[in-house]
């Protein structure tokens, strides 16, 4: 492989051109195959089935065939129906394809290659020929000219432009290119070669989308002008012309559903040809076609299209339709199972997950960090851990910063009652903290974060915010939060003001410099003076490319840039990873340097992580850097690694001359292309520098009840199965079922509490597969109004599939040690996603998944979108090998939803953007067990739902709601809200048809709230996937066991038996009579913990009222006023 690389690249630098991929024979493509595509079968699907979903097809110039596609394999059958016969088999994805005009091959899509591309098929032989050679296309879509000699093709990311190819090879060329906004699909070529048609809308897609989205142009190949052709509201969609050249079918919206029309090109009249037919997906990416392709038959008498599951044949003058019978009985190729059973520990000590902003002391003996938001100090010697303060629970604990001396520790509070403050403390712990933001007895109000010591000793500077903002708002961030910087004396007093922050934070300090430093995103490094003027810019740094979204990648930007202190180097966290670089001496007033590939790089850099970092600092000396990572600490000692380098370079001497002329090679394309540099290095690997390493075990307790209750006469639905008990009784102690029963339950505990439950209905705690809880991020606050939102709706398990910081393996473990009220938290840590990450290799994969299973302790991961289908593999088989389950973006893309599902991925976030979905996909989705979880509230291929709910219930006014959700939270969501859709045009009800049959079928879903109104907003997700016709026992089943099976839980949680956790929700309303039932919460039970609904006020074992909800906010009242 490595000498395939490395001739290829020799001829791309000689020449400058790219390699043409040479014709092969079917045998050598499957080979190459099977190396793009590294997932071997692991599971075999028998398909028998005579309907089929969104079916593209094509007919034979002699008129005696169909070719279509279904479940990425394409399959012929005669023009009358029968016995499909399968042309492509295999785990490649192939779809779209249509016939050359001598019949004698055809053009189709295929991902075999890794990326999707256009391939040729001679259907004689069976040989391909891979004609487009991109690694990253969405998707493709391709049509013959008429001559048989060129292809044209759409293909791109997301918004996909016009090109063309000759069949036997070249790169081709590009007819449109212009405004990138453009997105052409499904191109079709007219009757004398001249005119291509084309369906094309402005960007890919649209949230909420109104119509029209798409209209119909021709592109004229003599003159090169575009000239639109339609002007419908519902948009014109998937061009089909009638091979005489006079007709011409398309698809469009009438009311909320699709329709066809059909315009005769000599006279321009058009009617109707017929309705409805299969919903399109104009709403989505389209990245199967707006509609399936249609074609016409030779003689244009009759339409061949997919629509109800079935081929039909539409006869255009008489206007009847046909249907086309066929029956597929083949074996489809699924990649293994990946399912594992996670334990839920009831130990009553355990590890805090996370310390945050380590800070290692000037003589590097001992570091100081939070964990569970509480400062502590260790001795690198002994290992000693010892707390600083003695605060209370409510108030957070932050930023720890060493002063100069060694002596003492600057850290930064948080209290929803007094808000924030700054205090040192000595690094002993032989004195409480002294408060500095105090001045004549007044403490000063406001949000600290970041605080430095500057060299001598005697001044501390920080940025400061609006306390109130921060107080009174809720999410990841709060307005106002970081508006100026400022410094203090270190003795304390008054503040002393430097500048607005204009977006820059971070302030330290190079020794003998009198600077202040300071990172902004928009300018990267930057010092200023101690009055804030004459602001340098020092450098601005990028790092490797990510495989990203758009149809331009870009490098990433450092997030975060400190100098050294003695002023020659850098640091650069950019995504997850942390460098190292010179900062030369230049006198430039911009200068930037990349890091993508350290070799290459302008100036001396290092790589210094393999699995990411956090929270990175220098040393006083210059000489290390240090960084945290989960609950572990790490050290990279800059001398030591330029001593390995010299004796690798020993090493190196010693190589062969092909192995050393391999190594100039690589260090020529460097120069080209970083990323490409980077791939081939994979293929080279040598031993490399490692950081220091250990991990900092700050051990607490688990919130476990030692107590002893039992609940009577209570209706359950145990989830066990089909079991309802009708007057049952369930024992708990501590935090576990001991015992259910429809009988009597004899307990020889004196200190047992028995509660009658005569009338009510016990389900077991929700599940939500889909939460996204965010809280306050960097400084943090106690607690968080929608944990308790959603504990006081009966959610007392979530997942959170993508929390885009590490912030919450914090907030989990506050829940887990009771510090806060909440459901247990299963987050997947901040998601593998595009914007980050562009793996090169299984190894790669390997290594950015550790930070997952070693470092974050997360037992899933979302994978989201993170690669071609080549990568999206490597991320799987990493994920399996350390014990990962990994969800997956459902992203609007049939395409990509499919083809995880061919593949083995064990879950799926968001539905699929289009519907009806027949027995093919439910079937395979059934059979892989993969967890589909559609998120109806933001509706991938319809208006959200949450509109829906939004007009229809009125929150406003409901005690509960506006008990756990801030003012302005509520009021943006109810009050005034964009978006308005007449009743019939919400498609949840339609696309939840999807989770009935899949359960029906004995297929997994789930139910995610994706956290758009929290606690509320899990039953209106929950009643909007049940709308679809399932049945309301199958619906709970989803929204508990099934929940629980798909985040690898239901051997813990999700049912009513003995052994498993005590998550209980206690319903005054049965749900098996009425859905909407699951929101009447009496109480709820979380971890044997009992609470009141309304308030969360324990009610057993503790009788104790809740605390620390701060969201509530005064109405205006008895104030001066118009008189009412």
């Amino acid at each position: 492989m490595k000498k395939i690389i490395c001739s290829l690249l020799i001829f791309m630098i000689s020449s400058n051109i790219i390699f043409a991929q040479d014709k092969t024979e079917e045998k050598e493509k499957k080979e190459k195959s099977n190396k793009n595509l590294p997932i071997k079968p692991g599971r075999f699907y028998d398909l028998n089935t005579d309907t089929g979903s969104w079916m593209s097809l094509d007919v034979s110039p002699d008129g005696q065939t169909i070719v279509f596609d279904l479940l990425g394999d394409i399959y012929s059958i005669p023009i009358s129906g029968g016995k499909a016969k399968r042309i492509t088999k295999g785990m490649a994805f192939d779809s779209h394809p249509k016939y050359s005009p001598n019949g004698e091959s055809i053009v189709y899509v295929s991902d075999k290659s890794g990326g999707n591309n256009v391939w040729i098929r001679d259907l004689n032989s069976n040989d391909s020929i891979q004609i487009t050679k991109e690694k990253d296309n969405q998707t493709a879509f391709a049509d013959w000219s008429k001559d048989g000699d060129y292809l044209i093709v759409s293909k791109g990311r997301r918004n996909l432009k016009l090109h063309m190819y000759h069949k036997d090879g070249g790169n081709g060329v590009k007819l449109i290119d212009k405004p990138s906004s453009l997105k052409i699909v499904q191109p079709e070529v007219g009757i004398n070669d001249r005119y291509i048609w084309y369906a094309n809308r402005t960007n890919s897609w649209q949230y909420n989308a109104g119509l029209p989205q798409y209209q119909i142009s021709k592109y004229d190949r003599e003159t090169g002008d575009i000239k639109r052709e339609t002007s419908r509201f519902g948009s014109a969609f998937t061009p089909t012309l009638s091979p005489d050249g006079k007709s011409l079918v398309y698809g469009t919206r009438y009311e909320d559903k699709t329709a066809l029309r059909i315009r005769n090109l000599e006279t321009g009249y058009e009617k109707w040809l017929a309705f409805p037919v299969q919903k399109d997906d104009q709403e989505s990416q389209a990245t199967m076609g707006v509609l399936p392709n249609m074609a016409f038959t030779p003689d244009s008498k009759n339409l061949i299209l997919s629509y109800g599951g079935k081929i039909n044949k539409i006869d255009i003058n008489e206007g009847k339709s046909y249907e086309i019978p066929f029956q597929i009985n083949e074996t489809i190729e699924v990649g293994p199972e990946l399912k594992f059973d996670y334990e839920i520990s009831d130990e009553k000590s355990m590890i805090v997950n996370q310390i945050r902003n380590p800070s290692v002391s000037p003589d590097n003996k001992k570091i100081t960090f939070t964990a569970l938001n509480k400062l502590y100090v260790m001795d690198l010697d002994s290992n000693q851990i010892t707390r600083l303060t003695s605060f209370e629970d409510e108030t957070i604990e932050a930023m720890p910063n060493w002063g100069p001396d060694g002596k003492e520790i600057v850290f930064v509070t948080w209290n929803d009652n007094i808000g924030g403050s700054l205090y040192k403390v000595r690094s002993d712990g032989k004195r409480e903290p002294f408060l500095l933001t105090q001045s004549n007895e007044r403490r000063i109000n406001g949000v600290y974060m970041n605080p430095r010591w500057n060299p001598a000793g005697d001044r501390i500077v920080f940025t400061i915010g609006d306390a109130r903002n921060y107080r009174s708002s809720e999410g990841p961030g709060a307005f106002k939060s970081n508006e100026k910087i400022m410094w203090i004396s270190s003795k304390g007093g008054q503040l002393n003001y430097i500048s607005d922050s204009k977006g820059r934070s971070y302030p330290h300090f190079v020794d003998g410099k009198d600077r202040i430093y300071l990172f902004g995103n928009s300018k990267g490094l930057v010092s200023i003076k101690w009055d804030g003027t004459d602001e340098k810019n020092i450098i601005k740094v990028t790092g490797t490319t990510p495989y990203g979204s758009g149809d331009t990648k870009r490098p990433s930007n450092a997030s975060l840039i400190l100098i050294s202190p003695d002023g020659s180097k850098g640091l650069a966290k950019i995504n997850n990873n942390i460098y190292s670089f010179t900062i030369p001496y230049t006198g430039l007033e911009s200068l930037k340097i990349s890091v993508s590939n350290p070799k290459s790089s302008s100036f001396p850099a290092r790589k210094l992580t393999k699995i990411g970092g956090e929270f990175p600092s220098w040393n006083k000396d210059s000489e290390s850097i240090n960084w945290s990572i989960g609950n572990s600490f790490l050290t990279y000692d800059l001398n030591d690694a330029e001593q390995f380098d010299k004796e690798q370079e020993k090493k190196d001497n010693e190589k062969s001359e092909e192995e050393k002329k391999k190594d100039e090679l690589v260090e020529k394309i460097a120069e080209l292309d970083p990323d490409l540099a980077e791939e081939v290095s994979e293929e080279d690997k040598t031993d490399e520098f490692s950081p220091d390493e250990i991990q900092i075990e700050v051990t607490v307790d688990r919130d476990i009840p030692n107590s002893s209750i039992l609940l009577l006469n209570a209706k359950i639905i145990t989830m066990n199965g089909n079991q309802i008990i009708q007057n049952g009784q369930i024992y708990i102690k501590n935090n576990r079922i001991i015992e259910v029963s429809n009988k009597e339950i004899l307990i020889d505990d004196e200190n047992l509490i028995k509660m009658d439950m005569t009338g009510k209905t016990i389900l077991p705690g929700f599940v939500d597969t889909h939460a996204h809880m965010w809280p306050r991020w960097g400084l943090h606050r106690y607690q968080p109004a929608s944990y308790a939102a959603n504990l006081a709706n009966g959610v007392t398990t979530t997942r959170d599939p993508q929390t885009a910081t590490t912030d919450v393996l914090t907030y989990a473990d506050m829940v887990e040690t009771g510090m806060i009220l909440g459901p247990r938290v299963y987050s997947t840590g901040p998601g593998l996603g595009y914007w980050g990450y562009n793996v090169k290799s299984l190894d790669d994969a390997r290594d950015v998944m550790k930070q997952y299973s070693k470092y974050y302790n997360t037992k899933t991961i979302k994978m989201y979108v993170a690669g071609n289908r080549q990568q999206r593999q490597w991320i799987l088989m990493a994920a399996r090998e350390q014990e990962i389950m990994p969800t997956t973006e459902g992203s609007l893309n049939l395409r990509l939803n499919l083809t995880e599902t061919i593949d083995g991925y064990p879950g799926q976030e968001h539905n699929h953007p289009i519907y009806p979905v027949y027995d093919d996909i439910v079937g395979l989705t059934a059979f892989t067990k993969k967890a589909y979880t559609p998120t109806l509230l933001v509706t991938y291929g319809g208006p959200w739902a949450e509109n829906y709910y939004f007009a229809t219930e009125d929150i406003h006014n409901d005690e509960k709601v506006k008990f756990f959700t801030p003012k302005d939270e509520l009021d943006s969501k109810r009050r005034i809200k964009a978006g308005w859709f007449h009743e019939d045009e919400y498609a949840f009800e339609e696309f939840s048809v999807f989770v009935k049959d899949l359960v029906e079928q004995g297929g997994i879903a789930g139910v995610g709230s994706h956290g758009q109104f929290e606690g509320i907003g899990y039953h209106w997700e929950l009643w909007s996937m049940a709308s679809g016709g399932i049945s309301n026992h199958d619906m709970l089943k989803v929204a508990t066991i099934q929940g629980a099976y798909a985040i690898g839980l239901d051997k813990e949680l999700g049912s009513i038996e003995k052994g498993k956790l005590a998550d209980l929700v206690i319903l005054n309303k049965d749900p098996l009579d009425e859905i909407r039932n699951t929101s009447s919460i009496e109480m709820v039970m979380k971890n044997g913990r009992l609470y009141n609904g309304d308030n969360l006020n324990q009610v057993y074992p503790l009788q104790k009222n809740s605390e620390n909800f701060y969201c509530q906010e005064k109405a205006p009242s008895s104030l001066p006023g118009i008189n009412k």
